[in-house]
């Protein structure tokens, strides 16, 4: 499986890895559940930065934070570190972080007094870090006209 981070980005097996990904994400949830995130590749262009876009995947599900980390608790393929996966609110620059092409002052007017609640970790395989996960809802939509209210998963694929 570590031989697919290697493969064009577009490819079918890059494809299948990340529907895998997801799965795995809520193995120990029920069959529905498993099936309820959805790529969201609009998101790419707004939050990775262009230089190493390929490296990211986006995706989004209906559930909200504490049902997706219920479901990473019982993934075996996610750190077990101090701090991971602790959900914080975060000012919206701050989730979002400042290397996206994304305008800032829209994003600050969409959550106004509200801030995101936000989660961070790893997903590892054979022991190693493979991705940095980073999790947070409510979540803009595309065109950061309004709130969902499910949860954003943006993966950084780490060399």
């Amino acid at each position: 499986m570590t031989f697919a981070l290697f493969l064009q980005p577009r490819s079918i097996t890059r494809t299948f890895r990340t529907a895998a990904t997801l799965a795995v994400l809520l193995s120990g949830a029920s069959r529905a559940a498993a099936q309820t995130w959805t790529d969201a590749p609009a998101f790419l262009a707004i939050l990775a930065p262009s230089a190493h876009r390929d490296a990211y995947r986006t995706a989004v599900t209906p559930s909200d934070l504490d049902t997706v980390l219920a479901a990473l608790a019982r993934d075996p393929s996610v750190a077990r570190t101090p701090g991971a996966w602790t959900p914080r609110l975060q000012s919206p620059l701050d989730a979002f972080g400042r290397s996206g092409a994304y305008n800032r002052w829209t994003l600050a007017r969409l959550y106004g007094a509200r801030q995101p609640r936000v989660a961070r970790g790893l997903r590892t395989e054979d022991g190693r870090a493979v991705e940095s996960w980073t999790l947070i809802s409510p979540y803009p939509d595309p065109r950061f006209e309004h709130l969902e209210p499910g949860t954003l998963l943006v993966v950084l694929r780490l060399p």
